[in-house]
């Protein structure tokens, strides 16, 4: 029975440490959305070094967090192909944002947007089949939220005011729902 695919009942046979692992990962990664989010958010306006190293960092980051989180899942028996895909598609990212960098920030909101459309749908997919585990109702809202946002970003793009202020906005909401998640993922463990 693999719990990360949504076929293990939320019993005695669902180990205990996977929502441990995941509350973790999840302070961890709204810790970072929000230091992240701060540090993008001054430097907006440009793409110069700083904003192009955070813009690549992000989903470099993402792509560890699944790593952390398919080790937790084949620790425990499970598979987790959501989050290979995520893995995938992040890595993917990494090099769309380095090349779209040299051609401006409407390029940068297109590759993002993109990314988000794609990773919010992959979120959405992996919140559900995760239901069971509890607290996964802000990631399946915030897979939906992701792929809206997406879809913002790409039109922005055509827009003559593109900015970055906008994925800083983006990625500390994303924290916010990780942080609900690992504080109900909390409040899931307690009442067991």
């Amino acid at each position: 029975m693999d719990p990360f695919v949504g076929t293990a009942p939320a019993s005695a046979s669902t180990p205990a440490t996977v929502p441990a692992a995941l509350r973790k990962l999840y302070f961890v990664r709204f810790a970072f959305a929000a230091v992240w989010a701060a540090l993008l958010f001054t430097s907006a306006d440009t793409l110069g070094p700083v904003s192009v190293t955070l813009l690549l960092l992000y989903p470099l980051f993402d792509v560890a967090a699944a790593v952390v989180d398919l080790r937790a899942a084949r620790a425990n028996g499970g598979k987790a192909p959501a989050l290979l895909v995520n893995i995938a598609i992040s890595s993917l990212t990494v090099i769309g944002l380095a090349v779209a960098a040299t051609s401006g920030i409407p390029a940068v909101l297109r590759v993002w947007g993109a990314w988000a459309v794609v990773s919010g749908i992959v979120q959405l997919v992996a919140g559900a089949l995760r239901r069971k585990l509890g607290g996964q109702w802000p990631m399946i809202v915030s897979g939906a939220i992701s792929t809206l946002a997406g879809s913002s970003f790409i039109a922005s793009a055509a827009g003559d005011d593109a900015s970055l202020s906008s994925l800083a906005g983006y990625a500390f909401l994303g924290g916010l729902f990780f942080l609900a998640s690992a504080l109900r993922l909390g409040r899931a463990r307690d009442a067991v």
